[in-house]
């Protein structure tokens, strides 16, 4: 098949994990004779330092025009003073609005080789396989922000639209997997969190009976998140509760630098990056985990390009790597060997190889 994918190396260690993405994801389409075309272009702090922008007319126009957009991470102390009028998460927010792409995909699964890189107990995480579908173009990131010198205000507002369309996000997922789905909300104390909650409930009840709905709020489920992970399946929530639970759960597989993500909408141009950061207290050393982004591309095979067989091959890869004991620092046990940012690219396509 013939596609075209944007590339946003981004800022920090975005450039180094999106270098093994992209040697990944051309040897997977030279190995099944897919034709790809790959742009590279500038995005968030990056790109405020060339021409004050951080998502430039022809960036979004290129990412608007591709069959997918691959990300690697934004930001730094360099353009977050309170001061700066530009900020590269204002480029990121404004590309996911317009994307389209509402609903991010987060999955967590702990490899048993891995378990000894977390620090919650082993029987805690045997069989911990879950996902979290966080509502993204909406809610207190997107609300109106006043400040004065007395007061600072963020709106968080949410449409029933928008309730609908995630939980339905979320059924369909649930349906492919084990039927059960948590929608975590704070309806003890919020208005938004109330209409979430009556909106999923109607929605479950009247298009998806199939489906079991528990509710849990938000700040239970970050406990149970740590201390029974293995009774839940998909969790589906609000931008906020999301982003914040997303980043706890990726402790349970050992790091951030493990796990992917999928931003989708109603079409198959999706957005796919690591969830972590762009952490430039280790950007420019080589030792940051590229395997979440890796993994980000094989979601893109898989939502993007319908390629399924190609993205379970790549997951395939990446599972042997970390179980032939390739480790990077993140996930590294004390006294092991660990592996530069490159090693372990070349520790997932020597895997690929082994597939022919």
């Amino acid at each position: 098949m013939k596609a075209q994918v944007a590339v946003l190396g981004g800022d920090g260690i975005g450039p180094e994990v999106i270098a093994e993405g992209i040697r990944c994801l051309k040897a997977v389409a030279e190995s099944f004779g897919h034709d790809l075309e790959l742009r590279e272009l500038p995005f968030g702090g990056a790109a405020i330092d060339a021409n004050g922008n951080p998502l430039p007319p022809a960036t979004l126009q290129a990412c608007m025009q591709a069959d997918a957009v691959l990300l690697g991470a934004i930001g730094g102390p360099k353009w977050s003073a309170p001061t700066a009028k530009v900020r590269p998460e204002q480029g990121l927010l404004q590309l996911r609005k317009e994307l389209g792409v509402y609903a991010n995909l987060r999955p967590v699964k702990v490899l048993p080789c891995l378990a000894g890189a977390s620090t919650i107990k082993p029987d805690v995480l045997e069989g911990v396989d879950l996902v979290f579908v966080r509502e993204l173009t909406g809610g207190i990131y997107f609300g109106e922000k006043r400040r004065d010198a007395s007061s600072a205000v963020d709106v968080c507002t949410y449409t029933v639209a928008e309730v609908e369309r995630i939980t339905r996000a979320a059924a369909r997922l649930a349906r492919q997997r084990r039927r059960k789905l948590t929608s975590i909300d704070k309806s003890n104390v919020l208005e938004t969190s109330r209409l979430w909650r009556e909106v999923a409930e109607r929605v479950i009840r009247t298009e998806f009976a199939d489906i079991t709905l528990e509710h849990i709020l938000v700040d239970a489920a970050a406990m149970h998140l740590i201390r029974r992970p293995k009774d839940f399946d998909v969790l589906v929530t609000e931008n906020m509760f999301g982003d914040i639970l997303t980043d706890e759960a990726s402790m349970l597989s050992g790091s951030l630098g493990l796990l992917p993500s999928a931003s989708l909408g109603d079409g198959r141009r999706g957005l796919y990056e690591p969830i972590h950061g762009s952490a430039p207290d280790i950007a420019g050393r080589g030792i940051a985990n590229p395997c979440g982004t890796i993994l980000s591309v094989a979601m893109l095979l898989r939502y993007s390009l319908d390629l399924k067989t190609e993205a379970d091959v790549l997951e395939g890869a990446v599972n042997r790597a970390l179980q032939d004991g390739a480790r990077t620092p993140d996930i590294a046990s004390s006294g092991t060997r660990t592996l530069s940012t490159r090693e372990m690219g070349d520790a997932v396509l020597a895997n690929l190889a082994k597939r022919d």
